[in-house]
Formats: structure tokens, C-alpha cells, sequence
């Protein structure tokens, strides 16, 4: 399949960042190549649709690349699809992926699940990470197909071997889960997490610094649980921000540092976490790390309850007893100061 030997150009918006569609470069369009870079689209769009033509796959899919972005042509979903599916029926990948895609999230065609797996399977079949990553995920969710943890572990599985964090990440927490009845398990979980975390994805940071705080699979060993926790929480991680600050709390492998604490419960809180914002709740009620101030800690427990059965437990409890030992105007301050902050964080 000679068009797979050719860079890539351009990606298209889709809802899955596993199966980034590109555009490929080839020696035989460098012209329409060098002018789409330059944004020539008219020039671009006559060597393209000339050679797609031809029968060219790569020309097809980038021709169909520029109907769905109204690139040097109107645009045109149900053409960009038909360019799609002409390349994806000659064996090219990226094509395939798309068109998996477009099926699985109704775009340019009627949804259809089984047409999704289809062309997921084919582009998976090839050696593509992004399309094996998506077949696990299908079998992950259950939407697609029935749920089969064994068959979204292989996939993942082969577009992990072929460098896919995302995948890497997902095995690892397939084998975390499957170490919950099985331990010996558990053992492989960090290794995936690693490889992952290695690449600065930031969920794998998280969970192999979950793997060295609490020992899953590895020793327990908090220096390197809070450095790979840090990594993750640095990138803005709200649930690796949120674990420092429990660290720092409550003395986990670390001296209590209250102040530390209330910093990244923060970070994390301005995110929306709502067990963050419970834990500043907490922090104003009893004046630890912070001034004692019944009204910050309602406002705080007015934020984490707002979260419904979906939040902490104590969070509505707390406020619920805060609530008699403020003045009116030190209530309705608060709730003014949550409703803004909940529409702000919208």
C-alpha cells in the first residue's frame, strides 16, 4: 500500500484523538503538497482531485480532507465520505480509521455501530495504534459491541506495543482491575503505567504515583508516588492535585504541611473537584493551615455539596451545620460567592 509511506500533512477535528485523521504528503503531489501549506487551497484542490482520479488513495483522502473542512470547496460531508470510503476501500488506514469514526458519532453518515466496528477492525487489522486503541475502547464501553474485557485487553495490548500512551495507560488499568480478583495481576499494571507516564501522559503519571503510594504492584515508596504524582498535577491533573494535597494533610510519606496542603487542594478545587473543594471546607472550619472562618468553609461546602450523590458525603452534613452559626448577610454571601463561582467554572 504505497500510500502509507507518506508523511503526514494535516488532521482533522473528530471527537476521538485516537484516530487523528492527517493529510499525507507523496512525491507524486508535492505540488498540491507545497500548496496547501501555503494555503493555496484552488491549486491544492486541482492536483488533488486530479490524481484522486486516478485512482490515488492518499490524493482521495486528502480531497476528502478538504470537502470536510470547506477548504478550496464548499463543504461537503457526503462527499468528504464518499473520498473516504474510496481510499479506505483500497487498504489506506488513516481512511479507514476515519470512516470508523464517522460511523461510531453519525458524522457525514447515519450513526452506525456495526459499520464503526467495521472499519475500526479493518484499520486495527493494519497496524494501526489509533484504530486499535478504538476497537478497546469498544469493547471497554460496551456501546458498540458487548462489553469483553478480554478483547479490549488484546487490543489495547497491540496499539500499546506500538507506542500508544493512551493504550498504554488503559492496559495498565485493565490489569489493575483484573488484579482486584486476581493479584498476580496488579504486578503488571505499573509497567504500562511506566511506559506511559515516560511519554508525560499525565493520567499514567497519577496512577503509577497511586502504584507507589499504596503499593500496588510495586513497593510502597512515597518519594516516588509524590514525584510521579507532582508530574501529573504540574500538567493540571485536578485528581493528582487533589492526592497532594491529602499527602500533605494528613503526613502520607511527607511531613504535614498544612500550607502545602491547602495550595494544591486549591489548584484542584478551582477545578472543580469537588472532594478538594470539601477538604478547604474542612480546612477553614478548623482553622488548619488557614484563619478559622465559618463563612470560607461554607462557601467551600456549599461547592462540594453542589455536586449531589456525585460529591462527598460530608460536604451538604458540614454545611448543613455550619449553616445556624452564620448571620444571614454571612450566608447569603457565601451563596452569592458559590453561584457566581459554579457559573464562572461552567
Amino acid at each position: 500500500m504505497k500510500s502509507l509511506i507518506r508523511s503526514l500533512l494535516l488532521m482533522l477535528a473528530l471527537t476521538t484523538a485516537a484516530c487523528e485523521p492527517v493529510l499525507v504528503q507523496a512525491p507524486t503531489f508535492e505540488q498540491s503538497f507545497e500548496a496547501f501549506a501555503r494555503q493555496d487551497y484552488r491549486t491544492a484542490f486541482t492536483g488533488f482531485k486530479k490524481l484522486a482520479e486516478e485512482g490515488d488513495a492518499s490524493s482521495q483522502y486528502n480531497l476528502g480532507y478538504m470537502y470536510a473542512d470547506g477548504q478550496g470547496v464548499s463543504k461537503d460531508e457526503q462527499q468528504a465520505v464518499a473520498l473516504f470510503r474510496q481510499a479506505a476501500e483500497q487498504g489506506f488506514f488513516y481512511a479507514q480509521c476515519n470512516l470508523g469514526v464517522r460511523y461510531a458519532y453519525g458524522r457525514g453518515v447515519p450513526k452506525d455501530e456495526q459499520q464503526a466496528m467495521a472499519w475500526l477492525r479493518e484499520a486495527a487489522k493494519r497496524g494501526g495504534g489509533g484504530g486499535r486503541y478504538d476497537l478497546g475502547l469498544a469493547y471497554v464501553d460496551g456501546q458498540r459491541v458487548n462489553k469483553d474485557a478480554q478483547r479490549a485487553t488484546i487490543w489495547f495490548r497491540k496499539a500499546a506495543e506500538q507506542g500508544d500512551a493512551d493504550a498504554q495507560n488503559n492496559l495498565g488499568l485493565m490489569y489493575f482491575n483484573f488484579g482486584q480478583v486476581v493479584p498476580k495481576y496488579y504486578l503488571q499494571a505499573p509497567a504500562w503505567f511506566r511506559k506511559a507516564a515516560i511519554q508525560g501522559h499525565a493520567e499514567a503519571q497519577r496512577n503509577l504515583g497511586y502504584s507507589y503510594e499504596f503499593g500496588l504492584g510495586v513497593p510502597k515508596d512515597y518519594h516516588e508516588a509524590m514525584a510521579w504524582l507532582r508530574k501529573a498535577a504540574e500538567q493540571g491533573d485536578a485528581e493528582a492535585q487533589l492526592e497532594l494535597g491529602r499527602m500533605y494533610y494528613f503526613g502520607h510519606g511527607v511531613p504535614k504541611d498544612a500550607q502545602k496542603a491547602k495550595e494544591w487542594f486549591l489548584k484542584a478545587a478551582e477545578q472543580g473537584d469537588a472532594e478538594a473543594q470539601f477538604m478547604l471546607g474542612v480546612m477553614y472550619a478548623n482553622g488548619k493551615g488557614v484563619p478559622k472562618d465559618d463563612q470560607s468553609a461554607y462557601f467551600w461546602f456549599l461547592l462540594g455539596s453542589a455536586h449531589g450523590p456525585a460529591g462527598p458525603a460530608g460536604a451538604a452534613h458540614e454545611r448543613d451545620l455550619l449553616e445556624p452559626f452564620l448571620s444571614p448577610e454571612q450566608r447569603a454571601a457565601a451563596q452569592a460567592s458559590a453561584l457566581a463561582w459554579r457559573q464562572k467554572t461552567k
